[in-house]
């Protein structure tokens, strides 16, 4: 396998991670060291940088030589040959305040699976990883339609590896695994900050109830089975079957109805609510494609 750059960690907030927070996400630590990478190919380990296919004379501070001689990467790779690694590396760069037990270990991050284009979710490689003990970076927390102002509350409590006492971490990374941009590519989302200071500490993931938005509230309470089942059916009735390609109708009917037939009994039952109808509609979609998954 050829070197494969990691992907671009947008600002939470820019376009491109509009609406990576609706949904069930993974709030990560970020970690201030060098990127780096590991994979396997007939010549045994090879390495990367952020940009770069590492060698003995390039080796990013010591992470090439490291990995080719890493027994626990021997042993993942032998089980896992199809799979990338990517991680941090942690070596000195801005942020001087990590405990001495944490630098120049490299912490996984990610895990690619080159035969099927996918990176794989939290749950998943970090089962792989943990059977050939290697160090992976825990959540801090997983959220559901989490806003800005619980991802704050996030950034001030990440200590992870952070000294006793010396503040906060360089920042975190929002990752949903169901989520794909308006360009229909998976990217995750950061925020990065160096002001906060607090004293908990989390070292386990802990699922948190979030206050329910009012669109997910609306969702849960008129985009129902038998709501997109009405829609469903009469599109294979007009259509004579089904076809995927009926998709972007099936959404679009049902945010229809949605909002056509129940705006008046949402703005009673919630009483006069403030609506956010391109949260809605992103909202929408998911709950349709919850309750009749096997469409899509």
């Amino acid at each position: 396998m050829p070197f494969r750059p990691y992907m671009h960690v947008e600002r939470f907030g820019n376009d491109e991670v509009q609406g990576i927070e609706l949904g069930e996400c993974y709030v990560f630590p970020k970690l201030d060291g060098t990127n780096a990478s590991v994979w396997w190919n007939l010549d045994g380990i090879q390495a990367g940088s952020r940009k770069r296919h590492l060698s003995l004379d390039a080796d990013n501070a010591g992470f090439y030589a490291w990995a080719k001689s890493s027994a626990e990467l021997a042993a993942f790779f032998a089980d896992n040959e199809g799979l990338r690694l990517y991680g941090e590396w942690l070596v000195p760069h801005t942020l001087k305040t990590y405990r001495e037990d944490a630098w120049r270990k490299f912490y996984v991050f990610d895990v690619f699976d080159d035969m099927n284009g996918v990176y794989l979710p939290y749950n998943v490689y970090s089962e792989l990883c943990f059977v050939h003990e290697l160090d992976i970076i825990p959540p801090l927390c997983i959220m559901r339609n989490a806003t800005h102002d619980n991802l704050l509350i996030e950034l001030k409590n990440n200590e992870y590896l952070i000294g006793q006492g010396k503040g906060s971490g360089e920042g975190i990374v929002i990752k949903n695994y169901d989520f794909l941009n308006k360009y229909r590519r998976v990217v995750w989302a950061k925020i990065c900050t160096n002001e906060f200071k607090d004293k908990h500490k989390r070292n386990e993931p802990t699922v948190k109830n979030m206050k329910a938005l009012v669109e997910s509230a609306i969702c849960d309470g008129y985009v129902t089975q038998h709501l997109v089942d009405k829609v469903y059916a009469k599109i294979v009735n007009e259509q004579e079957g089904w076809n995927s390609k009926y998709i972007p109708r099936l959404l679009g009917t049902v945010f229809y109805d949605l909002v056509n037939e129940e705006t008046w009994n949402i703005v009673k039952k919630h009483k006069n609510p403030t609506i956010d109808f391109k949260k809605l509609n992103t909202l929408s979609i998911m709950k349709v494609k919850e309750l009749r998954p096997e469409l899509f």
